[in-house]
C-alpha cells in the first residue's frame, strides 16, 4: 500500500507546546498577540500550533534570556517565514543585530564594573565626584536638587567616553 504524502502537518494543542517548549500556555497567547508565533483553529475553534512554532518559541526564549526586547524580537522574526526551518546563514543574519547590540551591553557593563573597584577604596559615593553616581558632575549641570541619571541617556552624552 502507497502512503498518502499529501497529509496534514500534525499540529499540537497549546498545552503541548507549553509541555514541550517549557513555557506557560499564557505566554503562548501572549506571543500570539506580539505576531511573534502563529495558530490556526479547528472545528471547535481551539487554538491548533504547527510543530515548527516550537523552534520559533525556542529562539523567542534564547532572545529573551540574553535581554532582547520582543519588540526587537518581532522586528527580527517578521522576515523568517513561520513554517519554514532557519538555516544557519539565516540564523547568522537574525542575530547579528542581537550580538551587536549584546557586545554593547558588556561593554557597558564592564566599564561600569571597572568604576565600581574605584569606589570599593573610598566607599563614599560623592555625589560631585563619584564615577558611577553622577559621572562628570553632568548632575550639577542639570541644577540643584534630586536629579536622576537615565542610563540610556549615558552613551548619548558627549561629556562620557
Amino acid at each position: 500500500m502507497k502512503k498518502d504524502r499529501n497529509y496534514p502537518k500534525p499540529v499540537l494543542t497549546p498545552g503541548e507546546v507549553a509541555r514541550r517548549s517549557g513555557v506557560a500556555v499564557s505566554a503562548l497567547h501572549f506571543y500570539e498577540t506580539k505576531g511573534l508565533i502563529f495558530s490556526t483553529r479547528n472545528g471547535g475553534n481551539q487554538r491548533r500550533y504547527s510543530r515548527d512554532v516550537l523552534r520559533r518559541v525556542a529562539i523567542i526564549k534564547i532572545a529573551q534570556r540574553i535581554g532582547i526586547p520582543l519588540a526587537t524580537v518581532s522586528d527580527s522574526l517578521e522576515h523568517i517565514p513561520a513554517n519554514k526551518r532557519m538555516s544557519a546563514p539565516e540564523w547568522d543574519a537574525l542575530t547579528q543585530h542581537w550580538r551587536e547590540e549584546l557586545d554593547k551591553r558588556i561593554e557597558t557593563l564592564t566599564r561600569l564594573r571597572n568604576d565600581l573597584d574605584g569606589c570599593i577604596g573610598c566607599g563614599c559615593l560623592s555625589m560631585r565626584d563619584c564615577p558611577l553616581r553622577n559621572p562628570g558632575d553632568r548632575l550639577g549641570q542639570q541644577g540643584s536638587g534630586a536629579v536622576l541619571l537615565d542610563p540610556e541617556q549615558d552613551d548619548k552624552h558627549p561629556d562620557t567616553g
